[in-house]
């Protein structure tokens, strides 16, 4: 019974009547008088709001409204990139009907059957054996602004016979054939030519001469694909122009592990060779001396 009463007084107050009475406010003369019950002034809301509901769908469904709001599709421009879909299409059919006409033209004159198709062109595999690193100029100023020219000291100095820190002589060493090829140009440090270069065949493996870590596996702009060696006693081996390295940086190689392919990268090359240098305390000795290459 309480609940009942509590909801039947609710529903009484959005029945009780009110008047609403507009004013003349000089002569206070009434000039409008209306009832209204909160029900009625619910009711006219709501029904205003659908109202505007309904007129803010047309104008955005049927007016040129709509195309100033975002991420609302266009059917004309569907129906116009459409139209123009088909218009491309019969554009490339007819082109294609006007070389198959010239091609028919062509097999006449030179006394050929006719085609009733246009042939396709033929698709010829790719051979990857003659493709060419090119690279752009500015690519290649970007790479040398990035080079470290001076990674290793290039003083010489006459280094036969000279020790390492456990006191055994470099010439004692039983070095491991990088390559097996023709020497083609020496050791020339006064021509700024640190080290040998090896002639081999296509496709050679480059070995490492003696067990050490891979300080450097990198490619730059001079001189390649190049891997550098750390030995034992602070000598160093380095391999330059490779076609494609073998070992990352922080490996450990054994004497005579493949460690590269010969090949022909990098801006300062003629043909494809190894160009191998042998460092000793940041100086260049001549491999040939401690390396039997015949």
């Amino acid at each position: 019974m309480p609940t009942r009463k509590k909801n039947k007084k609710w529903y009484n107050k959005l029945r009780i009547k009110y008047r609403l009475v507009l004013f003349n406010e000089t002569t206070f003369e009434e000039r409008v008088s209306l009832r209204l019950t909160r029900l009625n002034v619910i009711s006219l809301l709501l029904s205003l709001i659908i109202i505007f509901i309904v007129l803010t769908y047309f104008l955005i469904a049927y007016t040129s409204l709509r195309e100033y709001i975002p991420g609302y599709p266009d059917i004309q421009q569907k129906q116009e990139l459409y139209r123009l879909g088909r218009l491309a299409d019969s554009l490339l059919t007819d082109i294609q009907k006007k070389n198959l006409y010239i091609e028919n033209i062509r097999r006449i004159v030179e006394n050929r059957e006719i085609i009733e198709n246009y042939p396709s062109p033929d698709i010829k595999a790719k051979n990857y054996d003659t493709i060419v690193d090119r690279k752009s100029s500015q690519d290649s100023i970007l790479r040398a602004s990035f080079e470290n020219q001076t990674r290793f000291n290039l003083n010489f100095i006459e280094a036969k016979g000279t020790t390492f820190d456990n006191g055994a002589l470099i010439q004692n060493q039983n070095f491991f054939k990088p390559l097996n090829g023709i020497i083609t140009a020496k050791f020339s440090p006064l021509k700024k030519h640190y080290g040998i270069d090896i002639v081999a065949s296509h496709n050679e493996a480059v070995k490492a001469v003696l067990d050490g870590t891979v300080l450097l596996s990198d490619w730059t702009l001079e001189t390649g694909y190049i891997l550098v060696l750390q030995h034992a006693g602070n000598l160093i081996s380095v391999y330059k122009h490779n076609a494609t390295l073998l070992k990352q940086e922080g490996d450990l190689v054994k004497a005579g592990d493949p460690i590269a392919i010969a090949g022909n990268s990098g801006e300062i090359t003629t043909g494809p060779h190894l160009h191998f240098e042998l460092w000793y305390n940041g100086n260049p000795v001549d491999p040939a001396v401690y390396i039997n290459f015949n």
